[in-house]
């Protein structure tokens, strides 16, 4: 599906405006509880014309899979850059709706705060779903990298002398992961728990488990559809 494929009425700048205004209503203060019990990863994967929304809730010490679910919808949004949380929202939503346990905290497989329009899926998401959320990417959108007063594993992530995120490198030899507030957490702690869930890969656990349950599927929706060719 490509931007041509949009409906007409649809305006692109109109929801650059929507993630604008819904920017300043992102929390930066960490509104999370003393000791955090469990943290789920949500990513999304594209099969046909559908969209799979996976959610893995972990414990948090020791990043055992709790519960986990998808949810299947027709993906009616294209692929625009800076617009990936109006194609992802919805997925992501129908599969935490379905959760029993409840996450303290959500890692999102996108940008929140460090976005050209200050509010990417993670914050988006924290938004609609009225929970903490951080932004963890593999790549960076924008801003410009500077270093965080002699820290080897973090820079900071600037836009107009702006803080907007966070450079986190997790492994040693790795390529660094791109974190930012998503909402209801600050800068800082978003840090520290992505470095506690990141224990075995350079992406956190949470993420990488909702990664795997969402592949899964689309493999399986694969598989359904030559057998039934």
């Amino acid at each position: 599906m490509s931007a041509a494929g949009i409906k007409p009425k649809f305006s692109i700048e109109k929801a650059h405006e929507t993630q604008l205004r819904l920017s300043k209503q992102i929390v930066f203060e960490d509104v999370l509880p003393k000791r955090i019990r469990f943290v789920a990863g949500v990513d999304v994967a594209y099969v046909k014309d559908l969209s799979i929304g996976a959610v893995a809730v972990l414990d948090y010490i020791s990043l055992k899979l709790v519960e986990s679910h998808i949810a299947l919808c027709k993906t009616r949004f294209p692929y625009i850059p800076t617009l990936l949380s109006f194609r992802e929202i919805p997925p992501t939503v129908l599969s935490v709706k379905k959760l029993h346990v409840q996450p303290d905290v959500f890692l999102v497989d996108g940008h929140g705060f460090a976005h050209p329009y200050r509010c990417g899926f993670a914050s988006h998401l924290g938004l609609v779903i009225r929970k903490p959320t951080i932004g963890v990417a593999k790549s960076r959108l924008f801003g410009e990298v500077e270093d965080a007063g002699g820290k080897e594993d973090v820079a900071l992530l600037k836009h107009n002398n702006e803080v907007i995120g966070a450079v986190v490198t997790t492994k040693r030899g790795c390529k660094p992961i791109y974190v930012s507030v998503g909402h209801m957490v600050s800068l800082e702690t978003a840090i520290k728990i992505v470095k506690h869930c990141a224990r075995y890969n350079r992406i956190p656990e949470p993420i990488l488990k909702a990664h795997e349950i969402a592949a899964a599927e689309k493999r399986k929706i694969n598989i359904a559809s030559a057998v039934n060719r």
